[in-house]
């Protein structure tokens, strides 16, 4: 009796593995790649680690010192006790139920489930209280343990840390630790429990990290990775207290988040959803991308406009939030014929006179100044170039000039006085009349004038939760996931509508909001230098058909800073704006160029799978180094070269596979290209510079 292996199920080329302590009734889940052995459980000094993890409030916390570090593996999880577990396979795929009596008649359930051809599998966690009341300080959407079962013992300088951090206009810097340097090797006396727990607070769920984690075991090639679909609060943790490493995942806690939940008696609860994978790959980023697979079916599904990845115009660093009828005219004049498909109309036309934007939204109310004509003649306008019609809202927040900053009434509130930020409040978004409101003002303008494109900006955060609730991080996820069901209704109203998720940039680049919505702003960094290094960490967080990338043009710009611009949206979606009304006929070519190269590779963008060379740069407003990212798709590869300061020699990337190729297409006014063999080469003596090739399968028929 003891630990005993209770059951293995097959999810393609996945394993999941239930331990049973039979004693206690507590059960543990690996994710192991199919077809891999492990060494026998006991190789390892290693206790069940709970494949639920939750916290009632009155339970007994944890010792072992996890005092302010860590709910998990306290009582409540030592009062679980496995009741059953049902397999549910169809030629569709699987779902895997198991279900345990918690504290105090409840029951807690764990599903996991399947897609069959997928590379990643879902996670949720559901509590059901019985005959009481519970409050939750923690429930988990998922736990993995045993990691490593391909190591003996504690598997000493061999797991790394791999974490994605993130701040404004400098998103998705991949920070790596080994185990020993986050502390997580075992005490020697098994009895200090260590633990790492990151996340983040509020309504931005991508503000200092990404929720998105991989371990590797770097002597056997393993990779386990997680993502968390929320568009709020959240944490993962990294728990050890003997040999094997355990890493949760979910909604942010008690003590992380502020956040609990009263169930009353027959009342239950479901988390968000993980996103899980593992496999065996000698590569971090091709591990990364197989995460990000779990994204490609709501993609696909999406509006039919934006399987071809058509490309954008947005006026906003044009015009700088004071669109009009008279620029836009300007604009479209300076467009004609250029090959965009959405010309979005940003923020600032519904400003006051005199009045910034960014603290005018809330009412949306159509400047008459600005637009003398009415909105009419401007869409008009824009579908007569052959255009679909985009318009920016900020939907959830107000500014401080709004009338609606003043609808005190209708504002979330923290300790029952309007939760206020510098320019900024927030609507209560699971108030009815705001609801109703929000149709009014934004649905009901995207109908009436037939926009097909809607910019949705988030430009603050609410912080750690708001009032109404039994808890502020109760509040906030209330609010979110009203907030969520706004964006829903928005699509199911619209159909067809082309929804971008933008908040401050990249702020909300997370599973939930990325599956829903058919683009995402991937940063504010406009116009800088770090563009590419930007749009290439996100390949490893998300799909680069979802990251819109922006180019924006000025008018002293040389063809060689035109084309280190356009080059970085081939690393995503292309997305132009800039000074484009006052463009010489030589740099209109470069533009033109880029453009024609966007197109020959959208289909490389759309499907592909990407691989890195270079160097990482240490500062990313001052980078120095090379970068190349290859993608490779289907009929075709594009490599996108952008040197920085002090490079020095020539840049190369080396094509993966058997397959050959040859060169179709080069974008760039420097240097030169080489193709000798699977070695793709540039040259180019000067800094601050790029090139994209486009290289098509070689035929040898």
């Amino acid at each position: 009796m003891g630990v005993e292996l209770y059951r293995d199920v097959a999810l393609g080329d996945m394993l999941a593995r239930y331990y049973l302590d039979s004693e206690n009734g507590s059960m543990e889940l690996q994710l192991l790649p199919a077809g891999m052995p492990a060494l026998a459980r006991d190789a390892k000094r290693q206790e069940i680690d709970s494949l639920i993890q939750v916290k009632l409030a009155g339970d007994a916390y944890p010792g072992a010192y996890a005092g302010g570090g860590t709910l998990r593996q306290g009582e409540s999880v030592r009062h679980m006790r496995f009741l059953e577990q049902t397999v549910d396979a169809t030629e569709r795929g699987v779902t895997i139920s198991t279900t345990f009596q918690a504290g105090h008649q409840c029951t807690a359930t764990h599903r996991l489930a399947w897609k069959a051809g997928e590379r990643t599998v879902r996670s949720r966690a559901a509590f059901r209280a019985s005959g009481e009341e519970v409050k939750l300080e923690l429930l988990s959407s998922f736990s993995l343990g045993g990691i490593t079962p391909y190591t003996p013992g504690d598997a000493h300088g061999s797991l790394m840390i791999h974490r994605v951090r993130s701040v404004w206009s400098m998103e998705g810097r991949l920070q790596s630790d080994s185990a020993e340097q986050l502390q997580l090797e075992p005490s020697w006396g098994g009895h200090a429990i260590r633990c790492e727990r990151f996340g983040q607070a509020g309504s931005m769920p991508v503000n200092r990290w990404f929720p998105w984690l991989m371990v590797e075991d770097t002597k056997n090639h393993v990779f386990w990775g997680a993502q968390i679909a929320h568009n709020a609060s959240w944490q993962m943790e990294l728990y050890r207290k003997d040999d094997a490493l355990a890493v949760s995942g979910g909604l942010a806690d008690q003590e992380f988040g502020q956040w609990a939940k009263i169930l009353a008696p027959g009342e239950a609860f479901e988390t968000p959803e993980a996103i899980l994978t593992v496999c065996r790959d000698t590569s971090l980023d091709a591990a990364a991308q197989r995460l990000t697979s779990g994204q490609i079916a709501a993609v696909n599904a999406g509006p039919d406009c934006e399987q071809e990845l058509p490309i954008i115009f947005n006026e906003y660093c044009t015009t700088w939030g004071c669109p009009s009828e008279e620029n836009i005219a300007g604009i479209l004049k300076a467009i004609r014929g250029k090959g965009f498909s959405y010309f979005v109309i940003d923020c600032g036309w519904f400003k006051a006179d005199g009045v910034p934007w960014d603290i005018s939204m809330g009412d949306y109310q159509i400047s008459p100044t600005l637009f003398p004509g009415g909105l009419e003649k401007t869409v008009q306008a824009i579908r007569d170039e052959g255009m679909a019609p985009g318009i920016w809202f900020e939907i959830d927040n107000v500014g401080r000039a709004s009338q609606a900053y003043q609808n005190t009434e209708h504002l979330l509130k923290r300790d029952g006085a309007p939760l206020t930020t510098s320019m900024r409040r927030f609507w209560d978004m699971r108030d009815p009349w705001v609801r109703k409101y929000l149709s009014e003002r934004v649905i009901g303008t995207l109908k009436r004038y037939g926009f097909g494109y809607v910019k949705m900006d988030y430009n603050d955060s609410i912080g750690p939760g708001c009032d109404g609730c039994e808890s502020l991080g109760e509040g906030l996820r209330r609010n979110m996931e009203a907030s969520f069901a706004f964006v829903e209704q928005m699509k199911r109203e619209i159909p067809g509508l082309v929804v971008e998720n933008c908040a401050s940039g990249g702020h909300k680049l997370e599973p939930k909001m990325l599956a829903a919505t058919a683009m995402s702003s991937f940063s504010d960094a406009h116009e800088c230098l770090e563009i590419p290094i930007i749009a290439a960490n996100l390949h490893r967080v998300m799909l680069p058909r979802q990251s819109q990338i922006w180019a924006v043009i000025r008018k002293t710009d040389t063809p060689r800073r035109i084309v280190y611009s356009l080059a970085a949206t081939l690393l995503g979606r292309m997305c132009v704006s800039g000074d484009v009304t006052g463009l010489s006929p030589r740099q209109w070519e470069a533009i033109d160029a880029g453009i024609a190269m966007y197109r020959k590779a959208a289909p490389v963008i759309r499907d592909g799978q990407s691989y890195w060379y270079g160097s990482t740069p240490g500062s990313y407003r001052h980078p120095t180094g090379w970068q190349g990212i290859l993608r490779v798709g289907q009929d075709g590869a594009l490599c996108v070269f952008h040197r920085f300061a002090d490079a020095g020699g020539a840049m190369e990337a080396t094509l993966p596979g058997d397959t050959e190729y040859e060169v179709d297409a080069v974008y760039g006014v420097d240097g030169a290209v080489s193709l000798t063999g699977r070695r793709l080469a540039w040259t180019c003596g000067d800094d601050w510079c790029a090139c994209a090739v486009y290289l098509r399968r070689a035929n040898r028929g």
